[in-house]
């Protein structure tokens, strides 16, 4: 699927980079080429790189981040299934079925706000039905042994929380905004430039044209990195541990 999506991505960048190449073919035809090529010019190409590197550093420190999230999602899952566990084996009169099966209903939930089958506001409201199943817990345990379960719900709540802001805010808008008029203007007047000989520009313009438009739409797909519910987003980062993490909690509800 990954793989598909990075072509996908490749394809529209091929396509828009082509329809640069053949606006500067026919200007070059027609004799439309107006505009000399002096340092401004190369001075604004090199400034319109630097806003993109500064773009794609500030999407890359959240992309980093977001890697680790699933990973602390599903460890705070299992470390509360292990912990409901062990009330069983210390009290094996406690009823802790109801709660481990709500665990792992609430492991696949997670799973399906990825994909953005289940509103946030559903989510949490879910994981709030954990802490009556702890009350039920505590006549079966110790004060500490509860600390730390609502501690791992505190967590679950927290990267939650810190998943869906990333999800949903856009980082710096004006910038985007800024690099993609500048990225228009620059490719309207590479079709415009007059290079000499015209294989050169062809190459020099297609060049161009490629990193500029590759890198801002690379940029956009990096400032979501839990896009799995996009069909073009191929940057995702991965959903293994959360779904492994699935899997070893229905075998211990026997599901």
């Amino acid at each position: 699927m990954k793989k598909n999506n990075h072509a996908r991505l490749l394809m529209r960048v091929g396509i828009l980079v082509l329809a640069v190449v053949t606006a500067k073919m026919i200007t070059h035809f027609l004799g439309w080429e107006a505009i000399s090529i002096n340092p401004l010019f190369s001075g604004i190409v090199a400034a319109n790189i630097f806003l993109m590197g500064f773009l794609l550093s500030g999407v890359l420190s959240d992309y980093k981040e977001s890697e680790r999230l699933p990973g602390e999602l599903s460890a705070s899952l299992e470390n509360l299934a292990q912990e409901v566990a062990g009330i069983k084996l210390s009290k094996p009169e406690a009823d802790i079925r109801p709660c481990m099966q709500l665990i792992s209903i609430f492991s696949k939930d997670i799973l399906a706000w990825f994909n953005k089958r289940h509103s946030t506001h559903d989510l949490m409201e879910h994981l709030n039905e954990l802490t009556p199943q702890f009350a039920n817990l505590e006549p079966f345990t110790q004060a500490t042994l509860l600390a730390r379960l609502k501690q791992e719900q505190s967590n679950l709540r927290r990267t939650l929380i810190r998943i869906h802001t990333i999800r949903e805010t856009s980082f710096i808008s004006a910038g985007y905004m800024l690099a993609d008029i500048t990225t228009f203007l620059l490719c309207i007047g590479l079709v415009f430039s007059k290079i000499e000989p015209f294989v050169e520009s062809l190459f020099f313009v297609t060049i161009i044209a490629y990193l500029m438009i590759f890198l801002l739409m690379l940029i956009r797909d990096l400032d979501n990195p839990f896009g799995y519910y996009e069909k073009s987003s191929g940057a995702d980062v991965s959903l293994k541990p959360l779904q492994d993490t699935i899997i070893r909690l229905g075998i211990m509800t026997n599901e």
